[in-house]
């Protein structure tokens, strides 16, 4: 049965309320030295991205930061395949989002043929020795995978395409993998088996409504995490320096960016 759509005002209510105890803990992972990853997975138009800007909207950048990596290069093809996720990996009080990881080695590498079989084979057996040991070492990695059906990704998909804005976002790889729709299928269930361990588990977000896959996404993240609120510290604005003489300039030694606002307004 499908879930009733939340109405806007009373999403963009919790999602600012959402946001908020995400800032809250930031500042703990900074403060407690903690480490967090962060891993986002699913198919192309699942919703991913947009979920990752909501989490990221107000965090400071210099503790929480998205990790999107573009293709390997001729040398990183030729190192062992987590080791360029490795130099993406938080230290203490830090926070690193993957959109789309190491994982990438069992969906789209796997279902395109990017990999060989017994590649793929390998990364199904040192993928749980590889989060077990990050674990063990005290990182705090949690595992979403966006749920979309079929309908929804078409209706995303034909809505990048009518919209100048987005059509960047919908790459040849993304329509061709509509025509592997149950292979990528295939591999996403054979890559739950291997991987979805109780030291790091996968947590499905379904994700066809994207407003209720974003507050659930976001609190769900906020309970794994064992932060705890710092108290604001009272802050006060001081006086500005004393003018003691000081002359600015004239307007006309600038060179100022035309009004475009005025042409705007009638």
């Amino acid at each position: 049965m499908k879930s009733a759509q939340i109405p806007r005002k009373a999403y963009e209510r919790e999602l600012r309320r959402l946001q908020e105890e995400l800032v809250k803990m930031a500042e703990w992972v900074k403060d407690s030295g903690a480490r967090l990853v962060v891993i986002f997975e699913g198919r192309d138009a699942a919703g991913k991205g947009g979920t990752i800007k909501r989490i990221t909207e107000f965090l400071n950048p210099r503790i929480a930061r998205i990790v999107a990596l573009p293709l390997p290069t001729e040398r990183q093809r030729t190192q062992w395949y987590f080791q360029r996720y490795i130099e993406q990996l938080p230290a203490g009080g830090e926070i690193a989002l993957f959109d789309r990881s190491w994982y990438n080695r069992a969906g789209i590498e796997k279902v395109l043929g990017f990999c060989t079989p017994e590649e793929h084979r390998q990364f199904l057996q040192q993928c749980p020795i590889f989060e077990r040991l990050l674990v063990n070492d005290g990182i705090y990695l949690i595992k979403y995978w966006f749920s979309v059906s079929e309908e929804e990704q078409a209706r995303r998909f034909e809505a990048r395409i009518d919209d100048p804005m987005r059509r960047w976002k919908l790459s040849p790889t993304d329509l061709y993998s509509r025509t592997r729709w149950v292979d990528y299928s295939r591999a996403k269930d054979e890559m739950f088996v291997h991987t979805d361990i109780p030291e790091a588990p996968w947590f499905v977000v379904p994700a066809d409504d994207k407003r209720r896959a974003r507050v659930n996404c976001m609190a769900h993240l906020l309970s794994r995490v064992p932060y705890v609120p710092r108290k604001p510290e009272r802050i006060k604005l001081p006086e500005p320096q004393m003018d003691e003489g000081y002359l600015r300039p004239s307007r006309e030694v600038y060179t100022y960016v035309p009004d475009h606002a005025a042409t705007i307004l009638g």
